[in-house]
């Protein structure tokens, strides 16, 4: 039986499983992530990157959630870079699912749950996000649930020793 997808918002508790999941995945993520400092592996590195964005989601510019199979984390989803009303009324998406959760439609599932909550709860209008051009996998997820690819950010981000473009989605949520 294919297990159920939930997301939540992040706890402190959290910082242990993230910082090993992020342990063991370091290498297979290497090719999609920046790197991060040594401490970003460690349970208290996690839990000081957790307290900043508890921070950040209390002035209302992030929404940290984790992503959970079955009630154990297996991966991240973030709303980030909140513009509420009167603004631009806007925000980005970021996510990650560990390697042993990979290809069960988690990913999905939780972006999905994301845009449900940027839409009831936050009251966005617009999400963008952004891939690496061989990221694939990410690719299908954002396409799947409704975002269109609009430009390429040229050598945006620094990724395995070099300068790589990034490919631009986004979604509109309400009209």
């Amino acid at each position: 039986m294919p297990s159920t997808t939930r997301i939540r918002l992040i706890e402190p508790a959290d910082a242990a499983p993230i910082a090993a999941h992020r342990a063991r995945d370091m290498e297979a993520f290497r090719r999609w992530e920046p790197v991060q400092p040594a401490d970003f592996l460690t349970p208290e590195g996690q839990g000081e990157r957790i307290d900043k964005l508890l921070a950040g989601h209390r002035a209302g510019t992030v929404w940290p959630g984790v992503v959970l199979a079955d009630d154990q984390v297996v991966g991240q989803v973030t709303v980030g870079g909140i513009l509420p009303q009167p603004h631009l009324c806007r925000a980005s998406l970021g996510y990650w699912i560990t390697g042993l959760a990979q290809n069960q439609g988690h990913a999905g599932q939780a972006v999905a749950l994301a845009l449900r909550i940027m839409t009831d709860e936050l009251g966005l209008h617009r999400v963008e996000a952004s891939t690496n051009l061989e990221n694939l996998p990410s690719q299908r997820v954002l396409r799947r649930n409704g975002f269109s690819p609009y430009g390429v950010a040229h050598s945006s981000i620094f990724l395995d020793g070099s300068w790589r473009d990034g490919l631009l989605w986004e979604r509109i949520l309400a009209d």
